[in-house]
C-alpha cells in the first residue's frame, strides 16, 4: 500500500520542507525592505503574517496538486469557496479595502510615523501626528492631545499634506 503512494509522499515531504526555508526567505526579503526604509517593526510583522498566510495556501495547493486532486475539480472548491466568502464579505468590503489599503501604505510609504500630516477633507479636516500605522487605520495625535483612529482606505482617497517639521512649510505628498 505504501509503495503504491510512494512518489507523493516523498514528493509532499519535499515540498514540507522546502515551507520553512521559503517563509524565512520572504521574512527576509520584507525585513531587508523595511530596514532599508526605516519601517516600524510591528507593521513589518503584519505584512510578513499576511506573506506567510499566501505562502501557506500556495503550499497547500501545491499538496493538493501533488495527491491528484483535479484541476477542475480543486477550481470548483475554490470558486466555490471564494463565492461564500464574497457573498459573506461583500458586507464588509471596506474591511478589505482598509487591509489592502494598509499593505499600500506599507510599500509605497508615502509618509511616516512621526510626520505631521494634514488630511484635506472638506466636512473633517485634520492636522496630526502620526503616532502608529495598523493593518486597518492610522493612528493620529492632534495638537490638542486627541487620538483618532483614521481608516487607512481613506487616507489614500484623501489628499494628505506633510508638513515639513524643520521649515514649518507645507509640502504636497504623492
Amino acid at each position: 500500500m505504501l509503495q503504491e503512494y510512494f512518489r507523493e509522499i516523498i514528493t509532499t515531504a519535499i515540498v514540507i520542507v522546502l515551507y520553512i526555508p521559503t517563509k524565512k526567505i520572504a521574512a527576509y526579503i520584507i525585513r531587508s525592505f523595511s530596514s532599508k526604509e526605516d519601517r516600524k517593526d510591528s507593521r513589518v510583522n503584519l505584512v510578513i503574517r499576511l506573506f506567510n498566510t499566501l505562502i501557506l495556501f500556495l503550499y497547500l495547493v501545491l499538496i493538493l496538486t501533488i495527491w491528484g486532486v483535479k484541476p477542475e475539480n480543486f477550481m470548483l472548491t475554490i470558486t466555490s469557496v471564494f463565492t461564500v466568502i464574497g457573498v459573506a464579505m461583500f458586507a464588509q468590503w471596506s474591511l478589505l479595502s482598509n487591509i489592502t489599503a494598509g499593505i499600500l501604505l506599507f510599500f509605497s510609504f508615502p509618509f511616516r510615523i512621526g510626520d505631521t500630516i494634514r488630511i484635506q477633507d472638506k466636512d473633517f479636516p485634520i492636522e496630526a501626528e502620526i503616532i502608529d500605522i495598523k493593518a486597518f487605520c492610522t493612528i493620529l495625535l492632534t495638537v490638542d492631545k486627541e487620538k483618532i483612529s483614521y481608516p487607512n482606505s481613506l487616507l489614500l482617497q484623501k489628499g494628505i499634506v506633510i508638513i515639513d517639521k524643520n521649515k514649518d512649510q507645507d509640502s504636497p505628498s504623492i
